[in-house]
């Protein structure tokens, strides 16, 4: 008996795995962990489930075989990135500047092809049509970097506004020379297949502008109750139009593209419908295509001779190279600055969804060999981290200018101001509510929501019941100081998630918590508490260590970042500040470069506020530790930080409280998270941050040449 189940057990887990359950229970596991091992090396999604497929494909491990099922999701999910592409392009933005966008789309399409079909050509020795789809291919780019220009509040930006025009022109482009590209390659290049090929082109144009809209508003229009009906319309209208795609001589994916253009104004970016689309094509199909990706990728190649990383290196160079012409060709052309260069450039170079399409495409035709396969992978990673550097740093100097869009800025009516007390710790609970009491707003109508979220485990109603004693024992101390409050309980899984959930549920302006206490293992792992809290709230965030009386300080010591002034938020704390303040009669010193002392001055003067204040001016942030010359023992500690990739962020504020906690064990410190702009749809197989390495390393390279200009 035993033995039978043994020699089942070997026979199930025999590679190449045979067992459907078992291939799709791998992948399934492969899709979970990949992006939780690799988010602390910063690795893009994309990468890091290429990665996966090629060590368990059959170059690798050889779990797993390219099969009939692994093809079918793979083709899914090919199709899927290019309808999502479709439907994310924002077509009112490329209608205002259609002119610009235009002229754009004509560089960054043209300037890389005429780079690359040469080097292609003559320097790497392919031959004429794999050299032309390999140039188109440069001329692809992926709008990766995008949320990050939102953040900074420029995504209005006229130079954002024609990359993303131009980003419409040059796939639609590509994808049509991709057309012509595969019939040549099956000897069908004459008269008949042009007129043939502009004749179904012009026919599926007409069913998929004219007829498709049309279908599709009256289906959503009659059909609104049916929430799921609606999702399984948009897939059959994707995978109806990849099949008239391919009856009209073209490729499946430019009908996958179309249908995403084609329904682009009935499915808003914010609507229910495209969170469904996006969540299962990233929950599934998207990661099973780029799994499938990695599983013919043969690594191998590379230890065969310098030819491969030859070609790989030549294609990164000459792909960053055409999108930076491009870039600087615009901005000679409409008189942009450089930081404007630098954005069109960021935005535009990162090479993902569009190029692996193409690429796709062109190997399983056979056009291309191992070689160019591998290079593009290594140029999609490449092109990403670069693109989110040049992003990052052009948004700063862009703001620096004085470019953020009005939007950009938060404003909390006082009468409609909601502050959340999530309860964690009882012991500390007493001194957040008197600080809560002393920066709410007296003009607010609601009370002080406190929340306890309880784990959605056996002992769950045990729990619950010890929570609502808790919040009762709270609710007794606040009427005490003649504070309002509402105790809320829910049940939640996960208790970051649970927060997360009930702000958005209150609506608040404001979470206030306790400073976080040390980690597990686990948690430093898949992600500490306080970080999940912060990763899901967009709210403005205070993490309060009160362990002495308030009124025992004899001043308030804010270190503000640079570029805090920036962000969303900045109005509301700087509001909460001057109030508690002025609630504690203390003058407050802030500690900030120039740029960030004239905000707060002109702050200062339209909130009317009559509180003292000194200034500190401090420039080495990077140095985060040279603050502590302008603290004192009988302050109280206030330090602004931001959630990672905002405006102000930097490395230096990574771990803040950890670092702040163990420098000032005996005084109360608060830390101040400021709001962000919630963000805009990015499909997580493709998010990418730089890694603070990277960051590092180009600072370090900026700094030199810095001072080569100052000598």
């Amino acid at each position: 008996m035993n033995n039978k189940v043994l020699d089942h057990l070997i026979h199930a887990f025999q590679a190449p795995l045979t067992n459907p359950v078992l291939i799709f229970s791998l992948v399934l596991l492969i899709i979970l962990l990949s992006p939780i091992l690799l988010r602390p090396i910063r690795v893009p999604g994309i990468i890091g489930l290429i990665i996966a497929g090629v060590i368990i494909g059959p170059h690798g491990l050889n779990w797993l075989e390219k099969n009939s099922a692994v093809n079918l999701f793979s083709t899914i999910g090919l199709l899927y990135i290019m309808f999502i592409a479709g439907l994310e392009l924002d077509m009112n933005e490329f209608k205002k500047t259609k002119h610009k966008s235009g002229l754009f789309g004509f560089f960054t399409f043209i300037i890389p092809i005429i780079i690359g079909f040469p080097v292609c050509f003559y320097g790497l020795g392919y031959d004429l049509l794999p050299s032309i789809l390999i140039a188109s291919m440069f001329a692809t780019h992926t709008l990766v970097s995008y949320p990050i220009v939102n953040r900074y509040g420029i995504s209005k930006h006229e130079a954002v506004a024609i990359t993303i025009g131009g980003t419409i022109l040059t796939d639609t482009a590509v994808l049509i020379i991709l057309a012509v590209i595969t019939g040549a390659s099956q000897g069908n290049i004459n008269q008949e297949f042009w007129v043939t090929l502009g004749v179904s082109f012009a026919v599926f144009l007409l069913i998929m502008f004219g007829v498709i809209p049309r279908i599709a508003k009256w289906f959503f229009q009659r059909v609104e109750s049916e929430k799921t009906g609606h999702y399984i319309f948009v897939l059959t209208v994707v995978f109806f139009s990849a099949f008239m795609a391919e009856m009209a001589g073209l490729e499946p994916i430019i009908g996958a593209f179309v249908a995403g253009l084609a329904l682009n104004k009935l499915i808003p970016h914010s609507s229910a419908l495209m969170n469904r689309i996006e969540f299962i094509g990233n929950a599934i199909f998207i990661p099973f295509f780029l799994i499938s990706v990695g599983m013919i990728v043969d690594i191998s190649v590379l230890t065969k001779g310098p030819m491969a990383l030859i070609v790989a290196g030549t294609l990164t160079v000459v792909a960053v190279l055409g999108k930076f012409l491009a870039a600087t060709a615009t901005q000679l052309t409409f008189k942009y600055s450089s930081s404007q260069r630098n954005l069109i450039f960021g935005l535009s170079n990162a090479h993902a969804a569009a190029t692996l399409a193409v690429i796709m495409v062109g190997h399983s035709n056979g056009l291309i060999d191992e070689n160019v396969l591998n290079g593009t992978i290594v140029l999609i990673l490449i092109t990403c981290i670069i693109a989110s550097m040049v992003t990052e740093s052009a948004s700063k100097k862009v703001v620096r200018e004085g470019h953020q869009d009005d939007e950009h800025i938060e404003h909390v009516e006082e009468s409609e101001e909601q502050i959340m007390i999530p309860l964690a710790n009882m012991n500390n609970m007493e001194p957040i509510l008197d600080f809560a009491a002393l920066i709410r707003s007296k003009k607010s109508h609601y009370p002080i929501s406190i929340v306890s979220v309880v784990k959605d485990n056996e002992q769950a109603e045990i729990n619950v019941q010890e929570a609502k004693r808790n919040l009762e024992s709270t609710a007794k101390y606040a009427s005490g100081s003649e504070t309002e409050v509402e105790l809320l309980t829910t049940v939640d899984i996960n208790i970051p998630a649970g927060i997360a959930r009930m702000s958005k549920k209150v609506l608040a302006d404001c979470i206030i918590m306790g400073w976080p206490s040390v980690a597990s293992f686990v948690e430093k792992i898949v992600g500490e508490k306080a970080e999940s809290i912060l990763n899901n709230t967009d709210t403005t965030l205070f993490m309060c260590k009160i362990e002495k009386p308030l009124i025992s300080h004899r001043s308030i010591t804010v270190f503000v970042p640079p570029l805090a002034e920036s962000e969303v938020g900045f109005e509301y704390w700087m509001d909460k500040i001057l109030k508690l303040a002025r609630e504690l009669s203390l003058p407050i010193c802030f500690v900030c470069d120039s740029r960030t002392e004239e905000y707060i001055q002109q702050l200062k003067k339209s909130l009317k506020s009559s509180v003292k204040m000194t200034f500190g001016n401090y420039e080495d942030w990077d140095n985060i530790y040279g603050v502590a010359t302008y603290s004192n023992s009988d302050s109280l500690l206030v330090f602004v930080s931001s959630r990672q990739g905002e405006v102000s962020y930097r490395d230096s504020l990574d771990g803040l409280a950890k670092r702040v906690g163990r420098y000032y064990k005996n005084q109360n410190l608060i830390l101040i998270f400021p709001s962000r702009q919630e963000n805009q749809h990015i499909d997580e197989y493709e998010s990418i941050q730089t890694s603070p390495l990277f960051r590092k390393i180009t600072r370090e390279i900026g700094n030199i040449f810095n001072k080569e200009k100052s000598n």
